[in-house]
């Protein structure tokens, strides 16, 4: 994504530093869960979190040697957090961490998209209360018909996005899934309630049947949600940008104070403000 439309809170949810601390939380809940079973010294947790440190630099240089980024990451925590660290991981296995910060990833971009909907209704909302009697032309295939008012036509655009924030809300609930299961995901080698105790500390649910990954369709369900969304995005712009066209300047697009705009041609580019 270019840097200048890049929303710096959704950049540092998919930055490397903040993966890692997923990682961290959720190796260190599973820890601590261990700990109450009496399969892991008490205190371990404690003792690890205290010394622990992210260091991309030193993890990315591991991983070119063992190629395995889980294995670079908990050696890694293991040079600083000293012996208690020989506790971390066990009876895990590495689709378990990645899979489920994945998960954590998704629900915290989910927060600001969805904030960004709500944001977007309102807005509609508003103008499409304060334009229910502005009148403007309807068009069937682009041409004339009976008219309209430019109010109707935000109100459509707050409907579909009211459908969307719905749909949305049910694609989080199909992310917001856990599982720490081991190998295979059968549970051989850790105790289920590992699981729903790190499910619990991250805000989430357990995976129903878990395999040694968490199940794609859950994914597909949300990425397509995303696209649904996307879609509706491009047809509210698609409308905006019609409607300001020179030869039919219904609407035009807001300019701040100073913002400038290209205009290009064959022979010369200006810049000219609004």
């Amino acid at each position: 994504m270019i840097p200048r439309y890049s929303r710096a809170e959704m950049t540092d949810v998919w930055s490397s530093n903040s993966k890692f601390k997923i990682w961290l939380d959720i190796e260190l809940y599973a820890c601590e869960a261990m700990e109450k079973l009496g399969t892991v010294p008490k205190g371990t947790s404690k003792k690890i979190r205290s010394k622990a440190k992210i260091n991309e630099k030193r993890i990315d240089q591991i991983e070119k040697k063992v190629k395995h980024d889980v294995i670079a990451f908990l050696t890694t925590i293991s040079e600083y957090a000293g012996p208690p660290a020989r506790f971390l991981h066990q009876g895990l296995t590495s689709s378990d961490i990645l899979d489920t910060a994945f998960n954590v990833q998704l629900k915290q971009s989910s927060v600001i998209i969805e904030k960004e909907i709500l944001n977007l209704l309102k807005s509609l909302k508003k103008i499409a209360i304060k334009h229910k009697n502005t009148p403007c032309i309807g068009r069937s295939h682009g041409i004339h018909a009976e008219p309209t008012t430019f109010g109707v036509k935000m109100a459509s655009f707050y409907a579909e996005f009211q459908r969307n924030h719905k749909r949305f809300l049910k694609a989080i609930e199909e992310i917001n899934i856990c599982a720490i299961s081991g190998a295979v995901g059968n549970y051989a080698n850790i105790d289920p309630r590992v699981e729903q105790y790190v499910a619990k500390k991250l805000g989430m649910k357990a995976e129903t049947i878990s395999t040694q990954v968490i199940p794609r369709d859950r994914h597909a369900v949300y990425f397509n949600t995303l696209a649904v969304i996307a879609s509706s995005i491009e047809r509210l712009a698609t409308e905006i940008r019609h409607l300001q066209r020179t030869e039919v300047l219904e609407v035009e697009e807001f300019f701040s104070k100073g913002q400038k705009r290209v205009i290009s041609d064959a022979s010369q580019k200006k810049s000219s403000s609004d």
